[in-house]
């Protein structure tokens, strides 16, 4: 009589997905290193504005002149994270491929498309809890050292959870991305600059405005898609002040920022599933 084995449920996939990205020592290197990064900048970003505020021979004006939200939501620190978050991603998967666990792991559980959903589900959940303490501390500690110059916002400020919520969602869109593209190359040296030129490099490459077709394709990159979700729209600066303006004459708009997000990650868990269930090991 032949006894077979019992079939790996999804929560055992869920279980063991969890337990390989942990495995990983650069897991932990790599999000700690993140925080502090993202995080570190942007309060700096806020010292600094506050310090000039109070050299400044017209505080008031200076005061009026600084933007809380763009302190809390640097671009460069969030085009750091973006990097990371997709470095994750892309280690999730190429790192099975280098270390040829890939195979164990479809000999054990053949149903490649259940075993990509598992992988998908974990990283997108850790990659969001990641982001939302990112987000979470950058906005919150940002704002107590505006709150000394008495211009900190509250998180019930116009645009203020929009803002964290599309930082923390950053995340995960990156790390799915960073998926697909580890699921293509499978290197990872070739994938790491792969997450660098699409998250980061692509963007700005779209960034005229002499023809429109050139912009729209920028509006559509997730980075340009945060940029316009994190604005605030509700800081006037004083007339002699800068004019910070991020939409120009082909401007994002918040809805089209969500489709973005949504759409960029749709696409990623697309082309991984399909990816890996075709290619061979």
């Amino acid at each position: 009589m032949t006894v077979s084995a019992p079939r790996a449920g999804f929560r055992h996939l869920l279980a063991a997905e969890w337990t390989k990205l942990w495995s990983l020592r650069s897991t932990y290197g790599v999000l700690v290193t993140g925080t502090l990064v993202t995080v570190g900048i942007c309060v700096n970003s806020a010292r600094s504005n506050v310090d000039l505020i109070r050299r400044s021979g017209d505080p008031a004006s200076q005061a009026q002149a600084i933007d809380p939200m763009h302190g809390a939501f640097v671009p460069d620190a969030f085009l750091i994270f973006m990097i990371i978050t997709g470095s994750v991603g892309a280690i999730a998967v190429f790192g099975e491929y280098a270390s040829g666990l890939i195979r164990t792991t479809f000999a054990a559980v053949p149903a490649r498309r259940q075993v990509v959903a598992a992988k998908v589900a974990v990283v997108s959940a850790v990659m969001l809890a990641f982001g939302t303490v990112v987000a979470a501390s950058s906005f919150g500690l940002t704002q107590a050292v505006y709150h000394r110059e008495h211009i900190g916002l509250s998180i019930t400020a116009p645009g203020a959870f929009r803002a964290v919520a599309a930082s923390a969602l950053l995340a995960p869109v990156c790390a799915l991305v960073g998926m697909a593209l580890g699921a293509v190359i499978r290197h990872a040296a070739g994938t790491v600059v792969a997450v660098v030129v699409v998250l980061g490099l692509l963007p700005r490459l779209f960034e005229g405005e002499t023809y429109r077709w050139v912009k729209e394709i920028g509006n559509a990159m997730p980075l340009s898609a945060w940029e316009a979700l994190v604005e605030n729209t509700g800081h006037v600066p004083p007339p002699d002040g800068p004019i910070r303006s991020l939409g120009g004459r082909y401007p994002v708009t918040i809805t089209e920022a969500w489709v973005v997000f949504g759409a960029w990650a749709l696409a990623a868990v697309a082309v991984t599933v399909i990816v890996v269930h075709r290619r061979d090991v």
